[in-house]
């Protein structure tokens, strides 16, 4: 799993049986295989399946806004787009990448599918994207209620109520609002694992 701090996906894969690893430069959050450094030193290392969450900071579109208001934003978008090529064009058969609404559709290519949480069981919007190699989009089970919208005073939302009362608010909220949510980890390792090496 690359860039994937938390262990989430990783556990999900490992509960399937799946000799699975994380990387990220972060260390991980839960105990377990672990390689703490740059995901694209390892991409040659005979993976058979790769599942990305690269940073969304600069290329989503919660961030848009701030494209012209701070100086070099858009050069660091521009090196995110570069980081999540490279991640697209491994040597490894099956791969996915996950992110938010952004970028990567209009500058590199539009996702096989989006996915919201509520898909998969867990009561919370985050439209997500998914752009896929030789793996087929995830099949929607146990949908559940969608969880509250945040709307602003001005009447615009601002996406799912809980990422507005996130414990940590500050630093941590990045990184809370970063983690896969339970139920797409389990879809993930339950509908992509057939056929993978044990």
């Amino acid at each position: 799993m690359a860039c994937e701090f938390s262990g989430i996906v990783r556990e999900a894969f490992k509960a399937r049986g799946h000799d699975a690893w994380s990387c990220d430069l972060l260390p991980t959050e839960i105990e377990g295989q672990h390689i703490q450094g740059d995901v694209l030193e390892i991409l040659d290392d005979g993976w058979d399946l790769m599942i990305a969450h690269p940073p969304c900071t600069y290329i989503c579109s919660a961030g848009f806004n701030w494209i012209n208001r701070q100086p070099n934003r858009m050069k660091k978008a521009e090196e995110s787009l570069n980081f999540i090529r490279k991640l697209m064009d491994a040597a490894i058969f099956k791969i996915a990448i996950e992110n938010p609404v952004g970028m990567i559709s209009t500058k590199i290519r539009k996702p096989n599918q989006y996915i919201q949480p509520y898909f998969f069981g867990d009561p919370y919007q985050k439209k997500t994207g998914l752009w896929l190699k030789n793996l087929p989009p995830l099949i929607s089970s146990v949908i559940a209620d969608k969880g509250e919208i945040y709307i602003t005073k001005s009447g615009k939302s601002r996406g799912g109520k809980w990422t507005m009362n996130l414990p940590g608010q500050g630093k941590n909220t990045q990184k809370i609002r970063s983690r896969t949510f339970p139920g797409i980890a389990k879809a993930m390792a339950t509908q992509w694992s057939k056929d993978l090496t044990k």
